[in-house]
């Protein structure tokens, strides 16, 4: 058995889809599109592009409560019309461009809208079926969100009324690819353990993930002038994308917006330079439980391995080990969990021990996490564990979890099963986590309680013993030990072939 390779996010505790359909239903711009797609009907007409007829934009306003004397509603009846065109919640036939018929000289044609047959999954459908109309409304509102607002269109315009590309310095693949990495960032310090979780991420912070390298210290002015660019555009961005439940966002102070305007100034100054500075004024945005499930879906389709918490479920004990092998602790218990919660207990731990069993490298930390899985296991547990006690890998692990569960009468291990044992331990230690601190600690206890550990311990059959050891020789806190650790590792290494 190989070991998987190891993902490429962490994994993110998604809600049940029931709760995310209902999250989609009630997001204001999905709400809007879908009571336009039940109100067109014979009398609606659209023109080339499906768009509302402009006269008609009034009444579509009206029919979404929407402030007559705001003179954004026309703008907002518009974008949800086009999300209703653009799911297929509305089924439009465009006019025949130059027909020459039924329409008096200098009229326009129009064409005709009627509801389409995807509404129906709104009320008949299943959870799935609304999340993905919703996700083609998102791909709508996030292609909007990557185009320039209209005072930088109308500036590029040419004399022809073409936009001059090179003049607006915009290219929408990167415009597009930018707005995908923010998310990307935004999701992935969202599901990181110790990362933002669900407190709201700073946008100052946002952008610098986007545009500052890794390996810079402090920014240079330039770099911070990027920065604060990037703030700007994503601060319109992000009050595009809240409409659609994306996002949760409190966007930038107008204050400050208006002290960019000053000579001399950035758009949003240098955020984080005072440390009495109010760093939400820069604005906060937090993914919702719907912008996870989204954003997560987008990076799957673009093959991003972005696994979530439950979907081993149906998947046998082999896969579930390989995969939160590599999971933090909190989500790789959740899965087991879930996991575990659909099986019968004495056939999910027989299959459980099956599956740690193996001298490839990503076998000492299946068998950790398969330690893991068995804790919380009752007395139902226990005739499966006692039948691998004379099992060469896993006979430890079953006297450790019957020992932690009192029962009695369990034979000891010899002294070759001991320090099989102890090489197996450190060596998932060193791959779940690295040479961590807590580790010298962990090797100076395991070999106090031997005298002669390391003249033994390089003679033991695993495949990681010489690898084990030179970890010791590097991490030991006892210099003498650790030198004879490296000379057992030498051993160790002269007798493979």
């Amino acid at each position: 058995m190989s070991a998987e390779p190891h993902p490429t996010l962490p994994p993110v505790r998604l809600h049940s889809d029931a709760e995310l359909a209902r999250d989609a239903l009630v997001a204001p711009l999905f709400a809007r599109a879908v009571r336009l797609a039940r109100w067109a009907g014979p009398d609606t007409r659209v023109d080339v592009g499906g768009e509302l007829a402009p006269d008609q934009l009034p009444e579509a306003a009206e029919v979404l409560g929407l402030d007559a004397a705001d003179e954004d509603s026309p703008v907002h009846a518009s974008q949800a019309w086009r999300v209703a065109v653009d799911t297929g919640l509305v089924d439009v036939t465009e006019p025949e461009e130059d027909s020459g018929d039924g329409a008096e000289a200098g009229e326009p044609e129009y064409g005709t809208a009627t509801p389409g047959e995807d509404l129906a999954l709104l009320a008949g459908g299943a959870p799935g079926d609304v999340l993905d109309l919703w996700l083609a409304a998102l791909d709508t509102v996030l292609a909007d969100a990557a185009v320039p607002d209209l005072d930088d269109l109308v500036d590029a315009l040419d004399a022809g009324g073409e936009i001059d590309f090179d003049r607006l310095d915009w290219n929408p693949q990167r415009e597009a690819d930018f707005l995908d990495g923010v998310l990307a960032n935004l999701y992935l310090l969202t599901v990181t353990e110790g990362g933002a979780g669900d407190a709201p991420v700073p946008l100052p912070v946002l952008a610098a993930s986007m545009i500052v390298p890794d390996e810079m210290g402090d920014p240079t002015d330039a770099v911070l002038e990027q920065v604060s660019d990037a703030m700007m555009r994503l601060d319109d961005q992000f009050r595009q994308l809240e409409p659609i439940g994306l996002v949760e966002y409190r966007p930038v102070d107008e204050a400050l917006l208006a002290e960019a305007d000053e000579p001399g100034d950035t758009a949003a100054g240098r955020p984080g330079e005072e440390d009495d500075e109010d760093v939400s004024r820069y604005g906060m945005v937090r993914l919702t439980p719907l912008g996870l499930y989204g954003v997560r879906a987008r990076m799957l389709e673009a093959g991003v391995e972005a696994p979530a918490v439950g979907e081993l479920a149906d998947k046998g004990a082999d896969a579930l080990l390989d995969a939160v092998s590599f999971y933090p602790e909190e989500a790789a218990q959740a899965e087991i969990e879930q996991w575990l919660a659909g099986r019968e207990l004495p056939d999910a731990v027989a299959e459980l021990l099956a599956a740690a069993r193996g001298d490839d490298e990503g076998a000492p930390l299946r068998r950790l996490r398969c330690q893991q899985a068995l804790a919380p296991a009752g007395p139902e547990a226990e005739p499966a564990v006692r039948a691998v006690l004379d099992d060469r890998e896993l006979g430890g692990l079953a006297r450790v979890w019957l020992a932690e569960h009192g029962v009695t009468g369990v034979p000891a291990p010899d002294g070759e099963m001991v320090f099989w044992l102890t090489v197996d331990t450190i060596a998932a230690q060193l791959a779940a986590d690295g040479e961590t601190e807590e580790l010298p600690l962990l090797m100076r206890s395991l070999t106090e309680h031997h005298t002669g550990f390391f003249e033994q311990v390089w003679r033991v059959e695993h495949p990681a013993t010489a690898y084990v050891l030179e970890a010791m020789g590097r991490l030991h806190p006892d210099k003498k030990a650790a030198k004879e650790a490296r000379k057992a590792a030498f051993k160790a290494r002269s007798r493979q072939p």
